[in-house]
């Protein structure tokens, strides 16, 4: 799986503590996504930017102090990795890739295991 966000200036961005909210920190404001479905759940346009690898939460995350990525003014990139590792991210020039890399696991029952009394 491959998403594509469109977030221009983006400058930063971070996980809630519980990994279910990406925070954005851009030139225009703050947005919170949805984990997994990539939704948009809040816009703030108020200029909010990090300090000290830190960033303070908009809607499902009011309030809460978010650990950031910032991006790397000398090469212009941003890259970081979900909470779990289950996805990667990439920012250049406007747009943030998300990529799944870690599928959750598929159970199975283990062949060589006893299956009981014949």
């Amino acid at each position: 799986m491959k998403k594509h966000i469109f977030v221009g200036g983006l400058v930063a961005a971070g996980f809630d503590p519980s990994g279910q909210y990406l925070l954005t920190i851009s030139h225009a404001g703050r947005g919170g996504f949805a984990v997994g479905s990539w939704q948009r759940v809040a816009r703030d346009s108020e200029l909010a930017y990090p300090e000290g690898g830190l960033a303070v939460g908009i809607g499902p995350m009011e309030g809460m102090v978010v650990p950031i990525s910032e991006l790397n003014y000398s090469t212009g990139q941003l890259k970081f990795a979900s909470p779990d590792g289950r996805y990667g991210f990439e920012y250049e020039d406007g747009t943030l890739v998300i990529v799944e890399v870690a599928a959750q696991p598929v159970l199975q029952a283990d062949a060589a295991a006893p299956r009981g009394l014949i």
